[in-house]
């Protein structure tokens, strides 16, 4: 078999090598040939790492705070995985890599994977293939990996379709810090953290976020509300517990595998989706497509009807 090859890639990334955990995840964020095989061989090797979303404003301190968090796993002698969400380039199309500037600190441990991942057009703060790289990288056999989303605000809840668990971040001196965390991400939060509490008002936004969260619905876990300040490592070390505890309540109620299942459905849904968009949007029906948005553009067909027209348009004889 050539090197490179997809099966090849598979061996080596399961024997731990970096290199070709790189090329997998490059391959299947392009859908290359051979992508949903080489997944699917790698998936009765994955299933183990801890994935752990983290999302939350822009400007919050989300890459330094899973920098730091990187530093505290290594110290423990785990093996991290990073697959940093970044908005997409208007140029090339390719990441804006941001996120791995921040995490320079990190670049020649051999044992700390960072990936840059572009949204390209994807709503919720993810890329489509965010979650075929964390079955790469669990699979590469990081016991822990971080999912960082891109920051977009209010709208970015998917990451709990990735993720075992959810870090919201939000900081002092935002306003109204409670305005900055709407029900949607409030919501999927499992622990909150208030960064850069070394701002004056950052008291008031820890007792603002309590607050909120006495309003939300009574569940079997009450997030915790985590205060750090990322650049210097203060309450790193209460996040990795707070994530610790939270594990360890799902499995003990069995909302763990619960949680994974529900992920795996909505995952299997996007997949089936993809495909059989990719199939049905053929290239007759693309040429349809093109002159029905020609319509609707001129002002002669409203996009209705040229949705039900596209619906129930047929391929001309050969």
């Amino acid at each position: 078999m050539r090197r490179g090859m997809p099966g090849e890639l598979v061996s080596e990334t399961v024997a731990g090598s970096p290199q070709a955990a790189a090329r997998l995840i490059s391959l299947v964020e392009n859908n290359g040939e051979g992508a949903a095989a080489a997944v699917a061989a790698l998936f009765r090797h994955a299933g183990r790492a801890h994935v752990v979303g983290v999302t939350g404003p822009p400007g919050s301190g989300k890459s330094t705070l899973v920098n730091a968090l990187v530093g505290s796993l290594r110290e423990q002698g785990q093996r991290v995985g990073v697959i940093a969400v970044d908005p997409t380039s208007p140029f090339t199309g390719g990441a804006v890599l941001g996120d791995r500037i921040r995490m320079q600190d990190h670049s020649t441990d051999p044992e700390v994977f960072v990936r840059s991942m572009a949204t390209r057009g994807s709503l919720g703060g993810l890329a489509l293939a965010t979650g075929d790289a964390v079955t790469v990288l669990d699979a590469w056999g990081a016991a822990t990996v971080l999912v960082e989303t891109v920051g977009t605000g209010q709208a970015e809840v998917d990451v709990v379709t990735t993720a075992d668990a959810v870090v919201v971040v939000t900081m002092p001196g935002m306003g109204d810090s409670v305005q900055t965390l709407k029900a949607g991400v409030m919501e999927i939060a499992d622990v909150f953290v208030v960064n850069k509490t070394d701002h004056p008002d950052a008291q008031r936004a820890i007792t603002d976020l309590k607050m909120a969260l006495t309003l939300l619905p009574a569940a079997g876990w009450h997030p915790p509300v985590v205060a750090t300040v990322a650049t210097s490592g203060q309450g790193i070390a209460d996040v990795l517990a707070a994530l610790t505890d939270h594990r360890r309540h799902q499995e003990a109620a069995g909302a763990y595998q619960t949680r994974r299942r529900a992920r795996w459905r909505r995952e299997i849904l996007r997949i089936a989706e993809t495909r059989l968009w990719a199939q049905w949007l053929d290239g007759h029906r693309a040429s349809a497509l093109d002159a029905l948005a020609d319509r609707v553009a001129a002002g002669t067909l409203d996009p209705h009807t040229a949705a039900e027209a596209l619906l129930t348009w047929r391929a001309p004889d050969a």
